[in-house]
């Protein structure tokens, strides 16, 4: 068995795994670790998600053929356990159910929660043309304001523009003129560098807007990124930072290794290079990071054990669920949050009975219940209501 067939299998087939939610009420001991994680919010403020995707397959959406195709039998399993993690496998209704359903999933939390829902545009090729068959995603600007727009204080739209589009800075002044401050890149999977000086005229285009850039930062796994995960290195974003473009840095660069580009030849973590670039005082107020998909298997251990203990670093991070993976059940091991002291044994069995009706509640107690075992630190409670609008 080759190496990547080896990687395929590790990551696919556990999702084989318990995605259905199941209907019913709390246990006294999950509602009561549910009331607890609301302790000490400001109960006036919105809760917010700022990173919340929007998949479909109509409604100018795109999904890649290969998640469909049988002759992709692994790409086709990842692709139906991402719908059913949304809602439904049946494409005749799934836009509309996987909207339904995180509007749902939003509202059982009982306390205003603003989620920031993300476009995605096509990868394209260095010479500026679509690559359409490395887009395993695609979700116009346009449908993500439209659900804004229908659900007025719940959704905030996010934006996608690749900045090799012949229309892009036109495309900036389209959405700007229209209250958008969010910019979404995934550049392991879209094909951009943020180094590259070519896209200086789209970040001063989004420093004049007073335009947000959320960046995927550090590896990529859910979608393909083969031969790019050197975009993902958090360096790279020092370029739009010096030209004025405030920057959210996606999960905190939290797996992987990269260069490092101020000692070359050498390697790091790319969670390591996260926080150096925070360490500069240039960028205090101009670059933050986000918390999403933290508390995944593959993260859990390394970085956000070290942010629990982190305070000042907490102090610039903003919430985020990377949704719809929560719902993929396995990619949190409650069971390792328990053997690293996270959190009890006793949390854990209510985090579990959460998790199976709410997935997206689950992401939020779950961040909320986490403690540092030396210490006892948590996550800031404002970090969970910080926006920068």
């Amino acid at each position: 068995m080759n190496r990547s067939f080896r990687s395929i299998l590790s990551f696919v087939m556990p999702l084989l795994l318990g995605c259905a939610a199941l209907a019913g009420e709390l246990s006294p001991g999950a509602r009561d670790l549910v009331a607890k994680s609301f302790q000490g919010l400001d109960g006036k403020a919105p809760l917010v998600d700022a990173h919340v995707h929007i998949v479909g397959t109509r409604n100018g959406c795109e999904v890649n053929p290969r998640f469909f195709d049988q002759k992709h039998p692994f790409k086709r399993l990842a692709g139906q356990i991402y719908m059913k993690a949304g809602g439904t496998n049946d494409l005749a209704v799934f836009d509309e159910t996987y909207v339904k359903t995180l509007a749902e999933r939003a509202r059982v939390f009982g306390h205003p929660i603003r989620l920031h829902i993300l476009a995605m545009d096509h990868a394209y090729r260095a010479d500026g043309t679509l690559d359409r068959d490395h887009s395993d995603f695609y979700v116009p600007n346009g449908y993500v304001v439209s659900l804004a727009q229908a659900h007025p204080g719940l959704f905030v739209p996010v934006i996608s523009v690749h900045p090799a589009r012949a229309d892009a800075l036109a495309e900036l002044d389209r959405w700007a003129a229209k209250g958008v401050r969010w910019v979404k890149w995934l550049p392991n999977a879209q094909g951009m560098d943020p180094a590259d000086p070519r896209w200086d005229s789209f970040y001063r285009k989004m420093a004049s807007h007073g335009m947000i850039l959320l960046a995927h930062t550090g590896e990529e796994k859910a979608v393909s990124a083969a031969g790019a995960q050197a975009l993902g290195n958090p360096l790279r974003l020092r370029r739009p930072l010096d030209l004025g473009v405030r920057v959210v840095a996606a999960h905190c660069a939290s797996a992987g290794r990269n260069a490092d580009l101020d000692h070359p030849g050498k390697t790091a973590r790319n969670f390591d290079l996260f926080l150096r670039l925070m360490a500069e005082d240039r960028y205090r107020g101009r670059l933050y990071g986000d918390i999403s998909a933290m508390t995944l298997f593959n993260h859990l251990p390394g970085a956000m054990r070290e942010l629990l203990r982190r305070p000042d670093i907490q102090a610039r991070l903003l919430n985020g669920s990377d949704y719809p993976l929560p719902a993929i059940r396995p990619l949190t091991w409650t069971t390792q949050a328990v053997a690293l002291k996270l959190i009890t044994p006793a949390e854990r069995k209510a985090l579990n009975e959460i998790n199976r009706q709410d997935p997206l509640l689950f992401d939020f107690v779950l961040k909320r219940t986490l403690r540092d075992p030396r210490t006892g630190g948590k996550l800031e409670d404002a970090l969970f209501t910080r926006t920068l609008e």
